[in-house]
């Protein structure tokens, strides 16, 4: 993810802060068990549709921004569609995202918490789904997609956690991937699955998550392309789902 000098400084710093102070191994984290959905955005809208439904039935609809295809159909699905971007190029695109309001419970809290999406992609970067973003107040979690390899990151009061999938998801093909935090117990964390398998995970608590951010997908919403990049995603997404302990 490219962003000018100054943050991209703080991301760097953090995130060696992070692989320097916690340890990998199997059976370092267990998976959400008997949990909570929060919110599941199934992405079927049609053609120039501009609320995502939360199919949960809690109400947490969300805004589509217009330049974001909807009614996308292929490989079985229908979802979003959002377009190639020049990264760090301006001006911004604020009608790039799919955004939801705030509510306290799309922040993680102290919970265990997961994002599940099934995305596809050729491109090679952008901001997938993110809450809150590097330096804001009551910490973030996001997943990203730099160089191809997607990456989940969850930070808190307690510290950052970073993971990476082993490969490269950008070749066209689709891919359900799940970013899972556990907190809570004798063996916290941060897992990474990919198509149902463990791509990579590491322990440690990252502590309380809560932000007035809105949840936003397809890249950042504060942002001006010049200090701090958008990051916007390019390639399809079927679903985003949000669970939680």
């Amino acid at each position: 993810m490219r962003t000018r000098s100054r943050h991209m400084a703080a991301v760097l710093l953090t995130t060696a802060a992070t692989l320097a102070g916690t340890a990998t191994g199997a059976g370092a984290t267990a998976e959400i068990g008997g949990g909570h959905l929060i919110a599941r955005y199934d992405m079927n809208e049609g053609p120039a549709a501009r609320t995502m439904v939360d199919g949960s039935g809690h109400g947490l609809n969300g805004t589509i921004g217009s330049e974001v295809v909807t009614g996308v159909s292929g490989g079985g699905a229908t979802g979003y569609r959002f377009t190639r971007l020049d990264p760090d190029t301006p001006p911004t695109h604020p009608r790039h995202l799919a955004t939801v309001p705030s509510a306290s419970d799309l922040n993680p809290g102290g919970r265990d918490y997961a994002v599940t999406i099934r995305l596809r992609t050729q491109y090679h970067f952008g901001n997938i789904v993110q809450k809150g973003q590097a330096t804001v107040d009551g910490g973030n979690f996001k997943l990203q997609i730099p160089n191809g390899i997607v990456q989940c990151l969850f930070r808190g009061d307690r510290g950052s956690i970073i993971v990476s999938s082993r490969t490269r998801l950008n070749d066209g093909a689709w891919h359900t991937v799940r970013c899972e935090r556990v907190e809570s117990g004798g063996s916290p964390g941060v897992v990474l699955t990919v198509d149902g398998t463990t791509e990579a995970r590491r322990a440690g608590r990252t502590g309380y998550i809560a932000n007035s951010w809105p949840l936003s997908i397809g890249g950042k919403t504060a942002c001006d392309q010049v200090r701090v990049g958008c990051d916007y995603y390019a390639g399809d997404l079927d679903y985003v789902e949000l669970s939680a302990r």
